[in-house]
């Protein structure tokens, strides 16, 4: 099967950044699904284990965390999913990623297909979808007021991948008052058209901007970018025994400033439930599910705002350069695979590749 892989991290000005391979196609065992992958989309978690994570024994890492395709086949124990169904997940980082033809995973974590959907605007949900929900509902618990500015939460760069599917929850799912941050026009309108009552600049003093809008101080608290450099003004603003939560992994922060406020501090990660095969795991797949509900009944929409060509070595290159940057807004997918016996480039090898591991 045609994959995208590395067997040397580091910056992307190399030929062997990322590579179009050839890998044996897996076979869907236990409660696997094999999924033909028609579109993947990019996270920062992809760029940060291209740089920083060597495989073992010269074998390929191959990246890549959400999908969107059609199950091929399944294995002995499943029985949610069958043939020629469309899904769409965020997968496990213990296991290879999706930039494949075909790919494994667990179909617990998996959920129904948006109907009303393509296949490239529903790669770009599951990760950010799963990060912010579960932040949101069974972190925060956002539907249980604080004791201070309950009703009042702070998104912290609210035109992200997350933030970008965190406001529209909020919206459609609660009746908080929502402060999204964004710092360029562009950014700013799309924060707004997503549903933020009120948008901050983040790359200037917050804390004064939203003592400006008379509301008092956010009794929550979603930071999904650059937090390590926001934490002191984060402290600052928060309402006394508020609930905070970081998902961006930026930087170790100092928690001190927290206790004299007795705020509660949520550091979690999405890929938990299969990383560990929690009990509860199942959940993943009902909430992709249901979010899929949602967009079905217009109520939620993607949060894709390029399609950055086929899935192939030279455009995931560009795609990784483009969120490294910092600039993304929304999403940026790839769908389908090109064909790499015309390529010519193609490597050859005969293991599975290694999981894409954080």
């Amino acid at each position: 099967m045609k994959a995208v892989g590395f067997k040397t991290p580091g910056s992307l000005d190399r030929e062997d950044a990322l590579v179009d391979i050839t890998l044996d196609t897996p076979v869907a065992a236990g409660r696997d699904l094999l999924v033909r992958v028609e579109a993947v989309s990019l996270n920062p978690a992809d760029t940060k284990v291209r740089q920083d994570m060597a495989p073992p024994d010269g074998q390929w890492i191959v990246l890549g965390y959400d999908a969107s395709g059609v199950v091929e086949a399944v294995g002995p124990d499943v029985t949610g999913f069958e043939p020629g169904d469309a899904v769409y997940y965020s997968g496990d980082v213990m296991r290879p990623g999706t930039n494949a033809e075909f790919h494994l995973v667990d179909e617990r974590i998996v959920g129904r297909g948006p109907a009303n959907l393509s296949h490239a605007e529903a790669a770009g949900l599951p990760l950010t979808t799963l990060a912010a929900w579960e932040a949101l509902f069974d972190r925060l618990d956002v539907r249980t007021p604080t004791a201070e500015g309950g009703k009042l939460i702070l998104v912290i760069g609210g035109a992200g991948g997350v933030g970008s599917i965190a406001v529209q929850l909020l919206r459609e799912l609660t009746d908080l008052t929502i402060i999204a941050t964004a710092s360029r026009p562009e950014t700013v309108d799309w924060v707004r058209d997503l549903g933020a009552h009120h948008v901050v600049n983040h790359r200037e003093p917050m804390r004064p901007q939203i003592e400006a809008l008379g509301l008092g101080a956010p009794g929550f608290i979603l930071s999904t970018n650059g937090t390590a450099g926001h934490i002191g003004e984060i402290a600052q603003i928060i309402a006394p025994q508020g609930r905070f939560s970081p998902v961006d992994n930026s930087g170790p922060v100092d928690l001190t400033p927290f206790g004299m406020k007795s705020v509660a501090v949520y550091n979690f990660t999405m890929f938990t439930r299969p990383m560990f095969k929690t009990p509860d795991m199942g959940v993943q797949g009902k909430i992709l599910s249901e979010v899929a509900d949602l967009i079905d009944a217009g109520r939620l929409r993607t949060t894709v705002t390029e399609v950055a060509g086929r899935i192939d070595a030279a455009n995931l290159r560009k795609a990784h350069a483009l969120v490294e940057s910092g600039k993304a807004r929304g999403k940026i997918v790839l769908e389908g695979f090109r064909d790499l016996s015309q390529a010519g480039t193609a490597h050859t090898n005969r293991g599975t590749g290694v999981g894409p591991q954080r």
